[in-house]
Formats: structure tokens, C-alpha cells, sequence
């Protein structure tokens, strides 16, 4: 067997073990690897970048809103935890402490930060004194620890990298808008720069953040029908505001409690893209994130080399100059079948050939990594098709997860339902919900399915609950989820 085919045999089909097929990748792809330390990853640049990329657009996107950008200790007095004794039972599972610093046991052990709900809060309620402070609109780019029983690279690790915003208002009204609109936000982003679609709507009772007086979500499907959730606003009420005490003189000159929201989006966000687009070549980035939109590759006989190296040369210049993220791989002790290999299995979305032949007719060859469809275009307006393709690649990668939902998507009236459903079949399954804590417990139970969240477009507004029988409240997206 060629050194070309025994490349990709080195990725497990996703039919076979789609767990191992995604360790196969990122780690074959060079995306990250495992630290000594336990549910800890080392981003290497492939990946870091992929992250870069995120950062720099939503970065743009908060910023275009009046956000901006600050920085908040690692490290969160203990004391902090016990104001908000909600918050604290939803994190205190996972929370790291730090007893001992300097050879001394500390007074107070520092949590390491799971959220900076609490430490914000402290700080804002020094900084906002009247009606003219507000609104408060503050993101922060930061790691933060949790540490999970069980892990898997960049879904749920036990420190990852997010940004969380917090943001304080003088109304419920003005909170609530921040609420939606970051929730808007977050929708257009993963659609339109990582491709892939989402259900938005409301979190159940039991799946909110701790703390929260609501929260709202966008779930993506992954291609083994799992749920990944993919960003989370939250409205706090004033629950943060009453126990740090950010309290504000308003208009009338009354003492007033902020109404505050957090929102969230993090690294989970590049396992999606991944689970989402890949196939059995190994990745498939959209142009829009990935990191090389396109590879060059010189081909033909060694005496034509140096000439075709110069015009792939100058080729790269004019693309790098048009803002295209542009690479050349000209190394002469590999097989222009092996890069090929290569480049496919770490998604570049287009490759570039160029051999004597094409150089003669002022041609190149461009070939999509999700179509494998071949382009044959001029030279003269490579920069104008090399565009069209990549525009072409983004949508078309949108449109194929999406028609990948849709055939994944079902809905059921009963619980036996559900469950013969999910034994033979992957997916997110709708149905309807009366509201009772017991019997979404139930459904997990017996199914291994979460509420996702109450969409606020449903296919179908489902009559009765699943479990139960009586009149659905509301019609819930189930699935099982990373």
C-alpha cells in the first residue's frame, strides 16, 4: 500500500467509533495535545489560531455593541462563593481551592475561577453609584478551571479558555434586551462564520445557570446526533445585585439594585467545528475560521522547478496582498499526493495546483476540500474565482449541516416514543412538556436525553406531555449532549 493511502487509513471512520474518529483528528491535525496535567490540553498553533480567529470576530462583534474589554483576578475569596448560595451549589462540585501560598496556610482559601460572576459583582458594586454609570458593558478574554470527572479535548476540559461578559443596567426591560441581543449575537456568529446551525430558546428550570433567574441558549447538532451547547446568556435579575450590594441612585434619587447578565461562549466552540464538519478525510474548516484558506502546491518535474516555484511565488503575494490567508507548500522530499493528503486531512478549505502544463495556458488548478470538485481558471482572475469558492465553501458547509439536522430531527408524543427513537436512531427528538421537574428527570432516566431548551421556533407545538400525558406547558428540544 502507497504512503498517500496509508495517510488517511490512520483516521478511524466516523461510522466505526466516532469518539476515536475525533481523537484521531485533532491529535493527527495537530490541533493539541495531552498536558501531565489531568483534563488539562495544550493548544498547539493549529489550533490556537483556530481560536485566534473566534476571538478576533466576536471581539469585533461585542465591540461594534459597546462592549469592552477588561481583566478580573484568577483567584476568588471564598467568602465571595457564600453570597449567592445558589451559584455556589451549582459550582462547588467542580471548584479547585487553593489552601496554602508561600510556605503558609492561607485565612481564606482562594477559589481558582469557574465564572467571575462573583468578583464582578464585587467590583461593580464599587464602581456603579448612580444612573449615569449605567449601563455597564464589560467583557472579559480568560481561562477558567472546573474540574470535570471526565474530559474530552476542547468540549470539556478542566481549564478552558472563553470569553464571559457582565453587564449591569438600570431596568429589567434594558437587561433583558442585553440578554436577547447577545443571544443574537451569538446565533449570527456560529452560523455565519463557523457554518453550522442552531436551535435557539430558553433553558428549562434545571438546566439554567446556577444563579439565573433565566438563560437562554443555541444547541448544535454534532454528526453522531449528540447536542453541543454552543453559547449561553443569562439574565440575573438582581440576584448578583443583592447579594454584592450594586446598588445605584436613579432619577428620583432612590437607592436602586442593578439588574445584571453574564454571557458566554468558549473553546467548546472549536469541538463542535470540528464534529460538525468533519468527515473521514479528517477536518473541514470553513473558510471564514480556518486558519489557511488556501494551500498552494507547485507541481511537475524537478527541471521545471524553479520556474514554477517563481509564479506560485508571485501568486502568493497578490492573494496574501488581497487578504487571503494563503500558504505555499514547496517542499521537494514529499509527494504532491501526500500534501494533497495532508491539506484534506487538516480542512484547508481550497488547494491551488500549478504545474508546467498550467503555467504555459496561465491556468491554475483550484479543488474544493468539500466538493473535491476540480476548477480550472485563469490566472488573470484567480483572485476573483479564489473568492467565489470560498464563499461558495461557506455556504455550502452551512447548508450541508443544516440538511443534516433536518434528517436527524424527529418528533414524538410519548416517552416509549423517545426511546425506541434514540436506541435505533441519533438525533434531537421535540416533544412536549408539561413542566414538572419529574418527569424531565424521568426522561433522562430512562433515555440519557437533557432538555436542550425550549425553542422559540419549534417545528411543532406539541399538545401533551411525553411523560405524563397532560397538557404541554411547553414543547422541549431532548437530546443526549457532550
Amino acid at each position: 500500500m502507497s504512503k498517500d493511502k496509508q495517510f488517511v487509513t490512520e483516521i478511524t471512520p466516523q461510522s466505526e467509533d466516532f469518539s476515536r474518529w475525533y481523537i484521531d483528528v485533532i491529535k493527527k491535525a495537530e490541533l493539541m495535545d495531552y498536558s501531565p496535567v489531568r483534563g488539562c490540553i495544550v493548544f498547539r498553533p493549529e489550533g490556537y489560531e483556530l481560536w485566534e480567529n473566534i476571538q478576533r470576530e466576536l471581539d469585533a462583534r461585542f465591540k461594534e455593541t459597546g462592549h469592552r474589554n477588561a481583566y478580573f483576578p484568577l483567584f476568588i475569596p471564598e467568602s465571595f462563593f457564600q453570597k449567592e448560595k445558589e451559584h455556589v451549589e451549582g459550582f462547588n462540585p467542580e471548584l479547585p481551592w487553593v489552601t496554602e501560598a508561600a510556605g503558609e496556610v492561607l485565612e481564606e482559601r482562594l477559589a481558582i475561577r469557574p465564572t467571575s460572576e462573583t468578583m464582578i459583582g464585587h467590583m461593580y458594586a464599587k464602581w456603579i453609584q448612580s444612573y449615569r454609570d449605567l449601563p455597564l458593558l464589560i467583557n472579559q478574554w480568560a481561562n477558567v478551571v472546573r474540574w470535570e470527572k471526565r474530559t474530552l479535548p476542547f468540549l470539556r476540559t478542566s481549564e478552558f479558555l472563553w470569553q464571559e461578559g457582565h453587564t449591569a443596567h438600570e431596568t429589567e426591560e434594558e437587561a433583558r434586551q442585553e440578554t436577547m441581543q447577545m443571544l443574537e449575537i451569538y446565533q449570527n456568529f456560529v452560523e455565519d462564520f463557523l457554518a453550522i446551525p442552531v436551535i435557539v430558546g430558553q433553558k428549562t428550570p434545571s438546566e439554567k445557570f446556577a444563579g439565573a433567574v433565566d438563560t437562554y441558549s443555541i444547541e448544535a447538532m454534532m454528526k453522531d446526533g449528540r447536542a453541543v451547547q454552543a453559547g449561553t446568556s443569562h439574565y440575573l435579575g438582581t440576584n448578583f445585585a443583592v447579594a454584592f450590594d450594586i446598588k445605584y441612585l436613579d432619577r428620583e434619587n432612590t437607592l436602586q439594585f442593578a439588574h445584571t447578565t453574564s454571557w458566554g461562549v468558549s473553546t467548546r466552540l472549536i469541538g463542535a467545528l470540528i464534529m460538525v464538519h468533519g468527515d473521514d478525510r479528517g477536518l473541514a474548516l470553513p473558510p471564514k475560521v480556518a486558519p489557511t484558506q488556501v494551500i498552494m502546491i507547485p507541481i511537475g518535474p524537478a527541471k521545471t522547478r524553479d520556474q514554477v516555484v517563481g509564479r506560485v511565488d508571485e501568486l502568493y503575494a497578490e492573494l496574501k496582498k488581497a487578504g487571503i490567508r494563503v500558504r505555499v507548500d514547496d517542499r521537494s522530499d514529499v509527494s504532491p499526493g501526500w500534501k494533497f493528503n495532508e491539506y484534506e486531512m487538516r480542512g484547508v478549505p481550497v488547494r491551488l495546483e500549478l504545474g508546467p502544463r498550467d503555467m504555459e495556458n496561465g491556468q491554475v488548478v483550484l479543488v474544493s476540500r468539500i466538493t473535491g470538485e476540480k476548477r480550472i481558471v485563469q490566472q488573470a482572475n484567480l483572485l476573483e474565482e479564489i473568492q467565489k469558492l470560498l464563499d461558495d465553501t461557506q455556504q455550502s458547509m452551512y447548508e450541508k449541516a443544516k440538511l443534516f439536522r433536518e434528517d436527524n430531527f424527529k418528533s414524538v408524543d410519548t416517552l416509549d416514543e423517545m426511546k425506541a427513537l434514540l436506541e435505533e436512531k441519533r438525533g434531537f427528538v421535540e416533544a412536549g412538556w408539561c413542566g414538572s421537574a419529574a418527569c424531565e428527570k424521568q426522561v433522562k432516566e430512562e433515555t440519557g436525553a437533557t432538555s436542550r431548551n425550549i425553542p422559540f421556533a419549534p417545528t411543532l407545538h406539541k399538545e401533551n406531555c411525553l411523560v405524563c400525558g397532560e397538557k404541554a406547558v411547553h414543547t422541549v428540544v431532548f437530546a443526549r449532549a457532550y
